[in-house]
């Protein structure tokens, strides 16, 4: 028995009207079919997916103190959504932008990363992954991480290159 990938993530959040709208503003995630099932809490999906929810938000309240993870108390760090399109990674780090949301971007030769933060200061890195069939010994070999361009990038694939294929699909 093995375990073969993530099926959803459930947050703490303090305003999950707040929440809903800038995951489903910003990032695209949509209601299930039930929508709120219950008080102070939503469920949603990433658009093409075909789980019951990949996101559940739970409200805690306006009197939450910010998340200590990694600044004093241990916890997860973020969560890695993966984009379909090289262009849907384009067009997040406008939508994150413009919301105020992003708060860097990175290479890690493999990979080309968006990080952003949630209305509570929950982090989240949004990812798109070279295919496998056009990755080069470079872009293996790459230590570490660096500054991502992503005007070059889409030069280089297109915005319509898919993500990941050959590796996580």
């Amino acid at each position: 028995m093995a375990i073969f990938r993530l099926n959803h993530a459930v947050l703490y959040v303090r305003d999950v009207a707040a929440s809903v709208a800038f995951y489903r503003d910003v990032l695209g995630f949509g209601y299930t079919e039930t929508g709120d099932a219950f008080q102070g809490a939503a469920f949603l999906r990433a658009p093409g997916s075909t789980n019951d929810h990949d996101l559940g938000l739970f409200q805690i309240g306006d009197q939450a103190g910010p998340s200590g993870a990694g600044k004093s108390t241990v916890g997860l760090y973020h969560l890695a959504w993966e984009v379909d399109t090289l262009g849907d990674l384009a067009d997040l780090a406008t939508g994150l932008q413009a919301a105020g949301a992003l708060v860097g971007s990175s290479d890690h030769g493999t990979t080309k990363s968006l990080y952003g933060k949630d209305p509570d200061g929950l982090e989240f890195e949004i990812v798109w992954i070279i295919p496998a069939d056009q990755l080069t010994d470079a872009d293996k070999e790459q230590a570490g991480v660096s500054r991502l361009d992503l005007d070059a990038e889409l030069a280089k694939y297109g915005r319509e290159a898919k993500s990941g294929v050959g590796i996580s699909r």
